[in-house]
């Protein structure tokens, strides 16, 4: 049986949608280009680009972090494509706990407010 996770997505501003680079592969883009009704070229246009010879997410500035992922819905927080999203974000964090929420509730803890976000304005 898997241990239950020791965070809550719904609870975090989208961490591991800021990260530069979040690689997708071809059924990755496929997904997206079904869940979008549009050609898979054209998925792999408008929604990734190259970099380092591997295929990532576009990103768009952001309030809080530099960038997300383009896909990443950020007045809501969260996955704007959550049925389609990517391998790797279906993965994340692959395991019981994730840093970063860790980090955050700590925080929370710390400065006694259950919304507070490091660096937001």
């Amino acid at each position: 049986m898997a241990a239950k996770p020791a965070y809550d997505c719904s609870r975090c501003p989208g961490y591991c949608c800021s990260y530069d680079l979040i690689e997708v592969g071809a059924r990755d883009v496929a997904r997206l280009a079904r869940h979008h009704g549009i050609g898979v070229r054209e998925a792999e246009r408008r929604f990734t680009r190259r970099d380092s010879g591997k295929r990532v997410l576009r990103h768009k500035v952001d309030r809080i972090y530099r960038s997300t992922c383009l896909l990443f819905d950020q007045d809501e927080r969260r996955c704007g494509v959550y049925q389609a999203r990517p391998a790797v974000c279906r993965g994340y964090p692959e395991g019981p706990r994730c840093g970063y929420w860790d980090f955050l509730a700590w925080e929370r803890e710390q400065q006694d407010d259950d919304e507070f976000v490091p660096g937001s304005p």
